[in-house]
């Protein structure tokens, strides 16, 4: 049986897909991802920094965190001045692992005194959810 051109292009395709998507990381330490690193210090307007930082509070990669962060920031980010608007991007953009900052959060590791802060202070506190509010991600918008 003949097969097509088009068909066998598709199974060409396939087979480099499988090839270059290979489960294959013997060298590659899989437990420890980083953040792309963001330059918290560059100059924008507040309010394209809290828009951007809701954004970034609530895709983070790591469910747990996109949950405590983007319901934090939807409740406090607004209210920020600049300087607890700045310590906060400081706080989710240079840590290079979310897993730290979870940890943090849920004090299961010392926060490191650059980011023992008022803005970690809030967030320990909302991580404990006193109120057993029912915690939903808010929409992007």
């Amino acid at each position: 049986m003949l097969r097509s051109p088009s068909r066998l292009a598709a199974n060409l395709i396939r087979k480099v897909q499988a090839a270059s998507f290979s489960s294959n990381t013997n060298d590659v330490d899989t437990t420890y991802m980083e953040i792309p690193v963001y330059d918290v210090e560059k100059p924008q307007p507040l309010d394209v920094r809290k828009a951007r930082l809701h954004y970034q509070s609530r895709k983070r990669g790591m469910l747990e965190n996109d949950l405590l962060l983007s319901t934090f920031a939807k409740k406090y980010l607004d209210s920020f001045n600049e300087n607890q608007t700045m310590m906060y991007d400081r706080l989710i953009n240079s840590p290079s692992n979310d897993w730290d900052i979870f940890h943090w959060i849920v004090e299961k590791k010392p926060t490191p005194k650059e980011f023992d802060n008022e803005i970690m202070d809030m967030l320990k506190k909302h991580a404990k959810n006193e109120d057993r509010e029912a915690l939903t991600q808010p929409p992007l918008y």
